[in-house]
């Protein structure tokens, strides 16, 4: 299982409205996408997009890359305080099962 996480910085004012676009769900369908998981984490001024499965990173890309999925993130470029970054895994822990 990999992980892949989205932050986006929110301009001021725009959690509102960041918030409606996350109650609306993901413009793609996760399971199609071949994806285990996917979280969004919203905070003051930021939103964390956490994506998880096999070849997570390619997935996503590959999502971002199509034309017609990545037109329908376009409603987030008025809210954003500056371009997506991504952070990658360095460290996680699991309880054993």
């Amino acid at each position: 299982m990999e992980r892949l996480v989205v932050t986006l910085r929110l301009r001021e004012g725009t959690q509102e409205q960041a918030s409606e676009l996350i109650a609306a769900g993901p413009p793609f369908d996760p399971a199609e996408l071949g994806l285990a998981r996917h979280a969004v984490y919203l905070g003051d001024d930021l939103v964390i997009f956490v994506f998880e499965g096999e070849d997570v990173e390619q997935r996503v890309a590959s999502l971002i890359n199509d034309r017609v999925s990545s037109a329908s993130f376009g409603a987030w470029m008025p809210l954003l305080a500056g371009s997506p970054s991504l952070a990658h895994e360095v460290y996680y822990w699991e309880a054993g099962g």
